[in-house]
């Protein structure tokens, strides 16, 4: 886990959900109308998903916003989705007209599940997923699908991916990272590369 305190320019968030509140850190991108949102990279006040922080670093200098949500009730899979439907929610009230989701593991079929919904989402990239939850995978199109897997996990097999990829119409992706475990943090700086490069081809209408 990363530790951003006092090192980064985030701003904590709150955003409703029905009766309830979550949290999120916003690095705003000055004049940007393109953001990412990666559901569940918040652990807790002070520590993030390192590639979640690499990522909105990264896409910060290109213009790119980038809000890092924390879940009310991690791993539960229908209030996961809505806290990041209520998170898209909070961008498009902010007037971000091009969302990318991200998600990782179980995330992976949270913002599969939640990216079908709203027409402002473009893009959605599930890194190591699970595929319990994704099977909505099949109407995301026209929506952009990334899905990124380490050949060497042990948690999810790779063939989660593919299972997704399957369910997937186009456009779609489906990248393995050779000798990645779970978290793919052995190639790290790879996937960070590849992510922001596929959310800039996605989000920036230049690029």
């Amino acid at each position: 886990m990363a530790d951003i305190q006092g090192r980064y320019e985030f701003n904590p968030t709150i955003i409703t959900v029905e009766d309830e509140e979550t949290t999120a850190l916003l690095r705003r991108a000055e004049g940007s109308n393109a953001a990412m949102l990666w559901a569940g990279a918040l652990f807790s006040e002070k520590q993030l998903h390192p590639m979640a922080l690499d990522v909105a670093n990264s896409l910060a200098s290109e213009g790119v916003t980038s809000l890092l949500l924390k879940y009310r009730k991690p791993y539960e899979l229908p209030a996961s989705i809505r806290d990041t439907q209520a998170a898209a929610t909070h961008l498009i009230n902010q007037r971000f007209e091009r969302i990318a989701l991200v998600g990782h593991s179980f995330s992976g079929a949270v913002v599969i599940s939640a990216g079908t919904k709203y027409d402002a989402v473009v893009a959605v990239a599930a890194l190591a997923s699970q595929t319990f939850g994704a099977v909505t995978a099949g109407h995301l199109a026209p929506r952009s699908l990334l899905l990124i897997h380490g050949t060497e996990d042990t948690r999810l097999s790779p063939y989660c991916s593919e299972q997704i990829y399957s369910w997937a119409k186009r456009p779609k992706e489906l990248r393995f990272i050779d000798g990645a475990s779970h978290g793919l943090s052995e190639h790290r700086s790879e996937v960070s590369q590849i992510l922001t490069m596929w959310l800039l081809k996605n989000l920036k209408t230049d690029h």
